[in-house]
């Protein structure tokens, strides 16, 4: 895994083998930033990271210059990888152990872009409900980006706006 664009464009980034993820593709990533550069100031936007594994999009958003990035993730090791990784490059990413529905339901802080990256085997009522969720800790104008596989088609969801395919990973937005 690297980070694409930024501050630290170029730089890889090794994630011990024994965390339960599946990271973003760098392909598919270019992709999703690709979209965004043209569509968003990166430095005037609050991100909320959830299901973030090892904490890839939040690095590449943190090298584009957003610097209040919230990176939530059920599983300990993953949290402990992106504290030691972003103290390591210097990124103001603060990174929470929760279960990311229950995070959503706690947390009173609203965000202008929030990013999901659930397991590929939820259910489509499963991603409608998050959806739900996570547009109550959404600014009036922000976005909600899904990460899901092309077998899954979310365009009957609430605000959906358009969807992008890279290989086997499909974007799909909501305003």
């Amino acid at each position: 895994m690297r980070i694409i664009s930024g501050t630290h464009k170029g730089r890889r980034i090794a994630a011990p083998k024994n965390l339960p993820v599946r990271p973003t593709t760098d392909r598919s990533k270019e992709g999703l930033f690709n979209i965004l550069q043209h569509r968003l100031e990166f430095d005037t936007l609050s991100v909320l990271d959830l299901f973030s594994g090892t904490g890839n999009m939040s690095y590449e958003f943190a090298s584009r210059g957003v610097s209040n990035i919230t990176s939530v993730d059920q599983n300990r090791s993953c949290i402990h990888f992106i504290q030691k990784t972003a103290t390591e490059l210097s990124l103001n990413i603060n990174s929470i152990q929760s279960e990311s529905t229950l995070f959503l339901k706690k947390n009173l802080q609203d965000y202008s872009l929030i990013f999901a990256d659930p397991p590929y085997d939820w259910e489509t009522e499963a991603y409608l409900s998050l959806l739900q969720l996570a547009k109550q800790r959404l600014d009036s104008d922000g976005i909600i980006i899904f990460e899901h596989s092309n077998f899954l088609d979310l365009s009957q969801g609430d605000g959906f706006d358009f969807s992008r395919n890279y290989g086997g990973s499909v974007f799909t937005f909501f305003e």
